[in-house]
C-alpha cells in the first residue's frame, strides 16, 4: 500500500491550523485524539486473545515471546520485553525485544534500517527463531519490510506469528497468523506515529504480556507474586504483596521469606497452609506455578 494511502499518514482536520493554536488549545486537541485509542483496541480484543493465547502456550512449552520492530514500535517492544524480568522473574531470554538496527537503534535511530528485509530475516536466523516461540512483529504502517522479513522467517521455521499495525488492511497481516489492525486514524503532527499508534501499541503490548503472565502463573489474585526483591522498593513490595495474600503480619511475613530465601511464592504457600519451605517448593512445582492451584491441592 502507498504511503499517502495509510490513515496514519493522512492529515488531521481538527489540527489543520496547529501552528496557530495557543497551548493549552493543543493539550486538549491532543488528549481528545488519545482518547480514542481505547475504542480502537476494542474493536481487536478477538484478536488480542487470539495472539495471547499463542503467548501462553509457547511459554508454557518452554518457548519465547519475541518482539520485532523499527524505532517507536520496535523500541515498545523492547520496552515491554526488559519489563517482564523485573515484573514477572521471567528470564530475560525468554521475552526478547528485537529492534531494526540492533540495540543501539533503542537509543538512537539508524537511518535506513527499517528498509532491509533480510535483517528481520537474519535476526531470526541469528536467535535461532522455532516452533516452540512467538513472533510479534509491530509497525504502525504495517508495511515495514525489517518486520514482514521477521514474521516471513518465523513462519518458515513454524512459529506463531503475530502482527500489530494501525492501519487497516496492512502489508504485514497477510504474512501473520494473527493480525491486530489498529485504527487510530490520523496524527495531530501528519505522519508521527509516537502518538496516537504508539500509545495504541504500547497498550496493546500491555495486554499481552499482562494476560500472558496470568496464564503461565505469576500472578495470584490480582498480586505480582513473581516479583523480583532487586532493590529495596522491590524488597518492601515482596513483603506487602505476601501480608495482602496471606492477611499476615510483619513477623511471620519475614521469617517466611527468608526460609523461603525471599521467593515471594513459596512465602504466600508456606503461609496460606501452613507449612516449611521445602513443602510449599513441592506443592508449587506440582502446581506449575500456580499458587491457588498449590494450595488447593
Amino acid at each position: 500500500m502507498l504511503l499517502d494511502k495509510l490513515q496514519t499518514e493522512r492529515r488531521n482536520n481538527r489540527s489543520m491550523q496547529l501552528d496557530e493554536m495557543n497551548r493549552y488549545d493543543i493539550l486538549k486537541l491532543m488528549n481528545e485524539e488519545d482518547a480514542t485509542v481505547p475504542k480502537a483496541i476494542e474493536h481487536v480484543l478477538d484478536e488480542i486473545e487470539a495472539a495471547t493465547t499463542r503467548v501462553i502456550d509457547s511459554l508454557s512449552s518452554g518457548g519465547r515471546l519475541i518482539y520485532a520492530g523499527a524505532g517507536t514500535s520496535g523500541r515498545l517492544g523492547v520496552l515491554d520485553a526488559v519489563e517482564c524480568t523485573p515484573t514477572f522473574d521471567m528470564p530475560a531470554e525468554r521475552v526478547l525485544g528485537l529492534i531494526a538496527g540492533g540495540e543501539g537503534a533503542f537509543l538512537k535511530a539508524v537511518e535506513g534500517a527499517e528498509d532491509q528485509r533480510i535483517l528481520g530475516v537474519n535476526e531470526c536466523k541469528r536467535i535461532n527463531v522455532s516452533e516452540k516461540d512467538t513472533v510479534i512483529a509491530l509497525a504502525a504502517s504495517g508495511r515495514t519490510p525489517y518486520a514482514i522479513g521477521v514474521l516471513e522467517e518465523a513462519n518458515k521455521r513454524g512459529a506463531h506469528t503475530v502482527a500489530i499495525s494501525c492501519n487497516r488492511q496492512a502489508e504485514m497481516s497477510s504474512y501473520a497468523d494473527v493480525a491486530i489492525e489498529l485504527e487510530t486514524g490520523p496524527e495531530i503532527l501528519t505522519g508521527s506515529t509516537r502518538l496516537k499508534a504508539g500509545t495504541a501499541q504500547k497498550l496493546v503490548l500491555n495486554m499481552i504480556s499482562t494476560v500472558s503472565m496470568i496464564g503461565i502463573g505469576k500472578v495470584y489474585q490480582n498480586l505480582m507474586v513473581d516479583v523480583q526483591p532487586t532493590n529495596a522498593k522491590l524488597v518492601e513490595r515482596s513483603k506487602r504483596i505476601v501480608m495482602e495474600a496471606t492477611d499476615r503480619k510483619g513477623a511471620d511475613v519475614e521469617r517466611a521469606l527468608q526460609e523461603a530465601d525471599g521467593h515471594v511464592k513459596t512465602a504466600i504457600v508456606m503461609l496460606l497452609l501452613d507449612c516449611p519451605a521445602h513443602e510449599a517448593k513441592a506443592k508449587l512445582e506440582m502446581a506449575n506455578g500456580f499458587i491457588r492451584k498449590a494450595v488447593n491441592s
